[in-house]
């Protein structure tokens, strides 16, 4: 029977969870600013129209364009600062599922028009 050694576990170093914090908490503001947008466009002529990059399908190519691009850059900004660090992930994935909920929230209709 094969115990752990735990001296040898002590030695190993640990991988840092940054990389994964900064992917969980970018998802959830890509998808937090997609559900803005989408009801900003909604609510407003201005906005609707600087959001039409493509005729056809109007406001939400660009709904879904502007949220695809903060997305990238915001994980592409916290990879670079936390990938060698340990993060507070359980504060970090708390927040990004706040974000997920509210997203889902303003993307259903009855609350977005209430808003």
């Amino acid at each position: 029977m094969n115990l752990p050694n735990p001296a040898a576990a002590s030695t190993t170093p640990a991988i840092p969870n940054g990389s994964g914090a900064a992917a969980v908490l970018s998802a959830g503001i890509g998808a937090f600013t997609l559900a803005v947008l989408a009801v900003a466009e909604d609510k407003s002529a201005v906005i609707k129209q600087s959001l039409s990059f493509y005729r056809p399908t109007g406001p939400l190519s660009g709904v879904t364009t502007v949220a695809i691009l903060l997305w990238f850059v915001v994980w592409v900004v916290l990879e670079w600062r936390w990938r060698k660090r340990n993060v507070a992930i359980g504060r970090i994935s708390a927040i990004a599922i706040v974000l997920l909920v509210l997203s889902l929230l303003l993307t259903f209709p009855p609350v977005a028009d209430f808003l």
